[in-house]
C-alpha cells in the first residue's frame, strides 16, 4: 500500500490558452521534505494550488492522503507567497494565528473555545514568537511575520505543509530561523516547500522537484550544469557571498506565474 502524502498524475494546469503545467507526475511520500524551485511563470504556485484544489485540473488527477482534492481534503496547512491581509489592519499576532482555527459554516456569534485559544498560544511558542503575542502585525519585522503566517497555517493541526516563498524577504538571520522551524516541524509533518533559494535549500531538504511547467528533475537535491542549465534554459552560476543564492546570467523576459 502506497505511503504517498500527495500523488499528481500527468496533471495539466490552463490559463486561458496558456500553460502552466504539462504531464506533471510526482508523488510525495509521507513525512518528506521536498523543495521545489524553478523559474518565474515555472508553475510553481500553479502546483501547490493544484493540490489544494484552488485551480481547476485540465488534465490528469491529484491526490492528497489517498483521497482526490476534489473531494475536499482538510489536514492541509498554506502559507501563501503573499498574504491577502493588510499589515495596517489593528490585528495582534494571537488574534492572526487564532483566524487559522475558523471552520465552514461559523455563524455570526461563533466565539473561539479556550481549546482554540489554547492551542493557538501554543503555536506562538512554537514558532518563537510568544514574547510578541499581543504585538500588532504592522510591528513585525520580516521573518517574524512569515513565522506568524506559518503558526497561523499550523493552526488546523495539518498533516501537510506548503509553503510559497516564506523566505522570499527576509534577512539571513530570519532565513536561518525559518529553515531551522521548518526542519523541526517535518518531524512531524510533510513539507513541500516553494523556493528560489537554490544553494540553502540543498541543504535542508530530503528531495528536490524542478520545475518549468513540466518536471525537468526529481530526486536527491544535488544540482548539475545539465539539471540547472535545462531547468532555467540558460546557463547559470551558482554563487554565494555569506548567503547563499542564485545569479542568472543575461537571458529572456520572465513570465509572472
Amino acid at each position: 500500500m502506497s505511503n504517498a502524502a500527495v500523488r499528481m498524475d500527468n496533471v495539466s494546469v490552463y490559463y486561458g490558452q496558456t500553460p502552466a503545467l504539462t504531464d506533471v507526475c510526482l508523488e510525495v511520500q509521507s513525512g518528506e521534505y521536498l523543495g521545489i524551485i524553478g523559474p518565474n511563470g515555472g508553475g510553481k504556485s500553479t502546483l501547490l494550488k493544484a493540490i489544494l484544489g484552488l485551480v481547476k485540473i485540465s488534465g490528469g488527477s491529484v491526490e492528497v492522503f489517498g483521497r482526490p482534492v476534489k473531494s475536499g481534503i482538510s489536514g492541509i496547512g498554506y502559507v501563501p507567497q503573499f498574504a491577502d491581509m493588510d499589515k495596517n489592519t489593528p490585528i495582534s499576532v494571537r488574534e492572526v494565528v487564532l483566524t487559522g482555527r475558523l471552520r465552514p459554516g461559523i455563524n455570526p456569534f461563533f466565539r473561539f473555545s479556550k481549546e482554540d485559544e489554547e492551542f493557538s498560544c501554543s503555536l506562538i511558542d512554537k514558532v518563537g514568537l510568544s514574547h510578541l503575542k499581543n504585538r500588532r502585525i504592522r510591528e513585525l519585522s520580516g521573518g517574524e511575520y512569515q513565522r506568524m503566517l506559518i503558526a497561523r497555517a499550523l493552526a488546523t493541526n495539518p498533516g501537510l505543509l506548503l509553503l510559497d516563498e516564506p523566505t522570499a524577504s527576509v534577512d539571513a538571520a530570519a532565513r536561518v530561523q525559518i529553515y531551522e522551524l521548518l526542519e523541526e516541524l517535518n518531524k512531524s509533518m510533510t513539507i513541500i516547500l516553494v523556493t528560489h533559494d537554490l544553494l540553502a535549500i540543498s541543504s535542508h531538504v530530503h528531495r528536490l522537484a524542478c520545475l518549468n511547467r513540466t518536471l525537468v528533475y526529481h530526486g536527491e537535491p544535488e544540482f548539475n550544469e545539465d539539471v540547472v542549465n535545462g531547468l532555467y534554459g540558460c546557463p547559470v552560476d551558482l554563487i554565494a557571498h555569506g548567503v547563499p543564492h542564485r545569479v542568472l546570467r543575461e537571458h529572456g523576459e520572465d513570465v509572472k506565474e
